[in-house]
């Protein structure tokens, strides 16, 4: 009896063990771990998307790649072993499954391919309609069907970065001691003061109720007044800096600007630290050293998505980004920065004055051809800048920074803020903003104010910047523009 019970439990053992081994040989191993590995002659699994096939009728060349990295594994698949009804379904765009042994590579450009043992089709993609085949493609046809644009080679280094960089954003203020701060999207302020946003509402417009003066009666919708998808979470921000000491935002924002530029989206995402303490010299220091960590992270991490985007798009990619850590922000005002435009004998598209709002093209002719090297402008006019921006002593200026870049111009705005109760008050005031929705805001600074300083980065923007993407379309993954609001 006890005889057969052993028996019984061996058995079990035994299959067991066997369960565990063919899991392990049946487990996914990714490709980027794959073309790193030398452990020759073991058994693999892969799964992933076909991008190309060739051959001969004895063998098969296929790549595949999984997402992992930029680089497609070679699977060499001799042609006899395999039925071919599973053969003729290995096609472009197909999603597949491959058991087989790891190999040294017979061709030049990587050191591992996979020689094919089991086949198994997942998904099939039929090559007379999947329109990703293995041609070029323009940026502006990939447009047109974001929801495959992902598996192309373009989109799928953008999209990495796209990771690296939000990755290095919350790994950079965390090393900090900042807090990761939830400001709300749904608001019933401004913080740009510039409108263009987009309304929240429950109520039917056309069959809304109406004030006596014949206008909509926000106080019968679902929060009892006017409401809108944010612009920006500075507002709020400022808040949380003033309890917690030093916060950031991170998360989409809208604006309802009917554009159809290269430069502009409805739905976007922006990070924007506040940092209670901080004066203007404080947090241009902060701008310099978070942006050089991000790139620096980025151009480690994704080094070959960048080589790549380098390679077929930009060349002068590497060199940019480059540039930007191996040099010191200058820092100048604006009135030096304008004096600067005025004598260089150069022709600008839009003229160059004091008290002119500065165009991509004055702050390039800055970074790229005066001082060869980013820019840090402060002290702005401010009639040209936003109500919360701390004043200077002149009545005309006041503490606001710009960071420029080469090709692009502006990267990050951002500004001491004003402290000043009664300086704020009479700002508010002077731009006729609502009071009723700025409240809360103004009584911060009658309860234990503090100097405060933040500035704001669109994410895309910067994105544009690591991958040389001329089009903000091509950074974020689904893309909100006038009349697309398509996948």
């Amino acid at each position: 009896m006890i005889e057969r019970f052993l028996c019984f439990v061996w058995e079990r053992l035994i299959n067991y063990e066997l369960l565990i081994i063919n899991y392990e040989l049946m487990r996914r191993i990714k490709i980027v771990d794959l073309l790193n590995s030398t452990k020759f002659g073991e058994p693999v699994c892969i799964k992933g998307w076909v991008r190309t096939r060739r051959g001969s009728k004895q063998v098969a060349f296929v790549a595949v790649n999984d997402g992992s990295t930029i680089h497609n594994i070679q699977v060499v698949i001799d042609i006899a072993q395999f039925d071919e009804e599973i053969l003729k379904d290995i096609t472009t765009g197909a999603c597949i499954c491959i058991s087989g042994t790891l190999v040294a590579s017979q061709g030049q450009g990587q050191a591992a391919e996979i020689q094919a043992k089991e086949i198994e089709v997942y998904g099939k993609a039929d090559p007379a309609v999947y329109p990703l085949q293995k041609k070029g493609h323009s940026l502006e046809f990939l447009r047109e069907i974001a929801h495959l644009r992902p598996r192309t080679n373009t989109f799928g280094a953008v999209f990495r970065i796209r990771h690296y960089l939000a990755f290095a954003i919350h790994e950079y203020f965390n090393k900090q001691g900042f807090f990761y701060f939830h400001t709300p999207i749904i608001t019933g302020s401004d913080a740009e003061g510039a409108g263009s946003m987009f309304q929240v509402s429950t109520l039917d417009l056309n069959h809304a109720p109406v004030t006596a003066d014949g206008k909509i009666d926000y106080a019968q919708d679902f929060f009892g007044k006017h409401t809108n998808l944010t612009v920006s979470g500075q507002l709020e921000g400022e808040l949380g800096a003033l309890a917690l000491g030093g916060i950031y935002t991170f998360g989409p924002t809208f604006r309802a600007e009917n554009s159809n530029t290269p430069r502009h989206v409805a739905e976007f995402w922006m990070i924007e630290p506040e940092v209670a303490f901080y004066d203007i010299t404080d947090n241009m220091d902060l701008a310099e050293d978070f942006l050089k960590y991000v790139i620096s992270y980025v151009m480690e991490k994704g080094k070959d998505d960048i080589a790549f985007l380098n390679n077929l798009y930009d060349k002068e990619l590497i060199e940019r980004l480059n540039f930007v850590l191996n040099n010191r922000f200058i820092r100048l005002t604006y009135t030096e920065g304008i004096e600067i435009l005025e004598k260089c004998g150069k022709k600008f598209e839009f003229p160059v004055y004091w008290g002119a709002d500065l165009q991509s093209e004055h702050e390039r002719f800055l970074v790229e051809e005066h001082f060869k090297c980013p820019v840090i402008l402060t002290d702005y006019p401010k009639d040209i800048k936003s109500f919360y921006m701390k004043q200077n002593d002149d009545g005309k200026t006041v503490r606001g920074m710009d960071v420029l870049f080469p090709k692009i111009g502006e990267i990050i705005g951002g500004s001491e803020r004003e402290s000043d109760y009664d300086k704020l008050l009479k700002r508010i005031e002077e731009l006729n903003m609502s009071m009723d929705s700025l409240w809360w805001y103004l009584e911060t600074r009658k309860f234990g104010t503090a100097p405060h300083a933040g500035f704001g980065l669109g994410f895309e923007r910067l994105i544009m910047f690591l991958t040389g993407m001329s089009n903000i379309r091509d950074v974020i993954p689904f893309p909100r523009t006038p009349k697309n609001a398509e996948f």
